[in-house]
């Protein structure tokens, strides 16, 4: 983990403008030293400039305190530095200087001139010494031995420190550089740890919405049609024997269809849970699986035909049967086609189909005995349905099954609809009855 932001600041723990104690102790030792070498090189400048030699202690003591500033003003170091280099003191706080100067985040024009004046200031001084050296001393050396010295002296105290620091500069600012490209990179990574999470929340949701509407597509048709029948077989169990039998044999058809789907679907279910189990997945995994299961499970049951035989999914074709049915319940129901038939995309013709199905059992379970009219219409780039049914003859009537409603029936055939970006409308007429009307793009 890296520290940035807050726990960046919070890291500066040293007094004043230091980062950290060390570094504050650090430069406290490195100025005890300058002021202790210039105090000492203070005694000699003292008897050369006819001074007190306690004053020139003191100033060189005073001059060499400046390092302690490194940190907060290098230019300022340096520029004493190279003031008190003819006085032949601050040889320390001149590498020191230079060092901190280069490694620091002055512009490199600074640095640069900076660098030169020392050079130079240490060039002169260093041959006049030599020079004054040879004078006195009677050396034989060669002409060449006065510059040679001098040019050395003076690159050997420049060109190391500035050299070191503009490494340790770069160096620094290349571990920045990665260190906030990894706070970036940890940053990013945590935005997209909870935009996964938030995906995954939100396929949780869409998942349990399919299931929810799959196997209410399954299911609620044909057990309201089941409940119907059997309330028909009740009022006509007398009066009519040879009409409750037939009543009778498609209450039957139709629970057997139901439980055919209804065991398909947990089929699949058990499957699921036995290859969690047996690949040894996550208690996480195994949990999450059983949801998808039963979301696929009850899209391959909902997507089947009402004939089981055939082996196909809903389609248009089938919509005649399942007029046949409603009208065998009971329902005085038309079916009206306009165009020419065409065929669709699976998906197409299966959600055509199911919204036709719920409106259908929304009439049973709402206007039981009320007339309906099936329209489909196949238009160039769409198909449109419509299922209008009128006022139910008896206020009564609708309650007489006692069939259950959820409101979940117009909600899935609206996000059928909107799924393959189509229309869906829905709402009662004028004339006391409900219309339900979709339009879909052929795909």
């Amino acid at each position: 983990m890296t520290t940035t932001g807050e726990d960046g600041t919070a890291a500066l723990t040293g007094p004043w403008w230091w980062a950290r104690w060390r570094s504050a102790v650090l430069d406290g030792g490195l100025a005890l030293v300058s002021s202790v070498e210039c105090a000492i090189e203070g005694f000699p400048f003292a008897g050369a400039a006819g001074v007190p030699v306690p004053a020139g202690m003191l100033f060189g003591a005073v001059a060499g305190s400046v390092l302690l500033f490194r940190r907060r003003w290098p230019i300022a170091v340096v520029l004493v530095s190279i003031a008190i280099t003819p006085a032949q003191m601050g040889f320390l706080m001149g590498l020191v200087g230079l060092y901190t100067l280069a490694a620091s985040e002055s512009p490199r024009r600074i640095i640069g001139a900076l660098a030169g004046m020392s050079m130079v200031g240490m060039l002169i001084v260093t041959y006049v010494r030599a020079y004054q050296g040879m004078a006195r001393g009677g050396m034989g050396l060669g002409d060449w031995s006065v510059p040679f010295v001098s040019i050395t002296t003076s690159l050997g105290m420049t060109a190391p420190p500035v050299l070191l620091g503009l490494y340790v500069g770069a160096r620094r600012r290349l571990m920045e550089s990665l260190r906030e490209r990894a706070d970036s990179l940890e940053r990013e990574l945590q935005l997209l740890a909870e935009r996964a999470e938030e995906r995954a929340e939100w396929a949780r949701n869409e998942e349990r919405t399919r299931i929810a509407r799959e196997m209410h597509d399954v299911v609620a048709h044909r057990v309201s049609l089941m409940v119907v029948h059997a309330a028909a077989l009740q009022a006509v169990a007398r009066k009519d024997p040879e009409k409750a039998v037939k009543n009778a044999s498609l209450v039957g058809d139709m629970g057997r269809q139901a439980l055919t789907e209804l065991r398909e679907m947990l089929g699949v279910l058990r499957r699921g849970d036995g290859a969690a189990q047996g690949s040894g997945f996550s208690s996480v995994q195994a949990q999450a699986l059983p949801l998808a299961a039963v979301g696929a499970a009850a899209a391959a049951a909902a997507s089947r035909a009402v004939d089981e035989e055939s082996g196909e999914g809903p389609c248009l074709d089938d919509l005649e049967e399942l007029v046949g049915q409603s009208a065998a319940a009971g329902m005085i129901v038309d079916l009206s086609v306009e165009g020419a038939a065409r065929v669709y995309a699976a998906m197409v013709e299966q959600t055509a189909y199911r919204v036709v199905q719920e409106a259908l059992t929304n009439v049973h379970k709402h206007a039981a005995g009320a007339k309906t009219r099936v329209r489909l219409a196949h238009r160039g780039a769409e198909i449109a349905m419509q299922v209008e049914n009128g006022p139910p003859p008896e206020p009564g009537a609708a309650s007489d099954a006692r069939l259950p409603s959820g409101g979940n029936g117009l909600l899935g055939m609206k996000e059928r609809v909107v799924g393959l970006g189509g229309v869906f409308v829905s709402g009662p007429t004028d004339a006391g009855g409900f219309r339900v009307s979709a339009v879909i793009p052929a795909q």
